[in-house]
């Protein structure tokens, strides 16, 4: 069996943004509008403040408590308003 290269990041590489609220900068890629990849690194996780506070609560559960931050989404949304993030499949529908 022969493994597959993953070559989806040849043609639209994750692109860094920052949060507009915090500074966070990470790297994201947007294959559709319902698809987003963001990858974390230390610095940005540090700085997130949704984050921060999801684990302080996660401290008295047993899993953590973060999905995504909501002013990072937003400023996703604005980097692709902008041209700054491309959409990679852009016939997916728009969600309202």
């Amino acid at each position: 069996m022969t493994v597959r290269v993953d070559n989806r990041l040849a043609d639209a590489p994750m692109v860094p943004v920052s949060c507009r609220r915090c500074g966070a900068c990470v790297l994201a890629r947007k294959s559709t509008w319902n698809q987003t990849s963001v990858q974390w690194n230390a610095e940005a996780s540090a700085r997130c403040l949704e984050r921060r506070d999801a684990e302080h609560l996660s401290e008295h559960a047993e899993r953590g408590l973060f999905l995504a931050c909501s002013a990072l989404t937003d400023s996703i949304v604005d980097a692709v308003r902008t041209g700054d993030l491309p959409v990679v499949d852009e016939s997916a529908p728009v969600p309202t």
